[in-house]
């Protein structure tokens, strides 16, 4: 279970939420509204006011490398630091089997990072995200450059993530994404986090 306890980052107002194992929270709001600061600041990248805790331990007290392997951020435009495809994931995955998870051609396992196309990106993003240890996603638009099936794909693999009792803040800017996936929907209005029930 993740625990914002407080967490305030310029504008914003300070934010108490819990989001249970295996359920996900979605965010929506305006351009600008602080969503993605949010995130920044929950995976203990910018600095910021208050703390967050996984199963009551506080990131404050845990070495950032370690809060970072539970708690993952993916930006919607993810950065590359190596130049193929393969090099970005253990040497022990089965990469053609997780890329055929995404509907992804397996050769693009062998391929470099530079000819993917943008929504193959997030897609190798998320796939490399999701390791042993993680407790919590936090999604920045995880689908903003996919066509339908591209979505409905990622969707059905976060489905089967929470399955698997991984926690998910999703910022999204499609209210029936939020719909589809999400058991709370929150808004970011006005620096204030605040539910949604329509």
């Amino acid at each position: 279970m993740l625990e914002l306890r407080g967490i305030r980052v310029l504008s914003l107002s300070p934010i108490e939420l819990t989001l249970p194992d295996g359920k996900c929270i979605s965010i929506q709001g305006e351009s600008g509204s602080g969503k993605s600061m949010l995130l920044r600041a929950v995976a203990d990248l910018d600095p910021h006011d208050g703390d967050a805790a996984l199963d009551g331990e506080a990131c404050s007290r845990m070495p950032a490398p370690e809060w970072r392997r539970r708690v993952v951020y993916v930006p919607a435009d993810s950065g590359w630091w190596h130049d193929a495809v393969r090099d970005h994931f253990p040497p022990e995955a089965d990469l053609p089997a997780l890329l055929r998870e995404m509907d992804l051609k397996p050769d693009l396992a062998d391929g470099p990072v530079s000819r993917l196309s943008t929504g193959e990106r997030q897609r190798l993003a998320l796939l490399r995200a999701l390791g042993p240890q993680v407790r919590v996603l936090l999604l920045d638009e995880p689908t903003s450059g996919l066509d339908e099936r591209g979505t409905r794909r990622v969707e059905a693999w976060l489905q089967r993530a929470m399955q698997a009792g991984v926690g998910v803040l999703l910022v999204t800017h499609s209210p029936e994404q939020a719909k589809r996936l999400a058991q709370r929907r929150m808004i970011l209005r006005d620096g204030v986090l605040e539910e949604l029930t329509a």
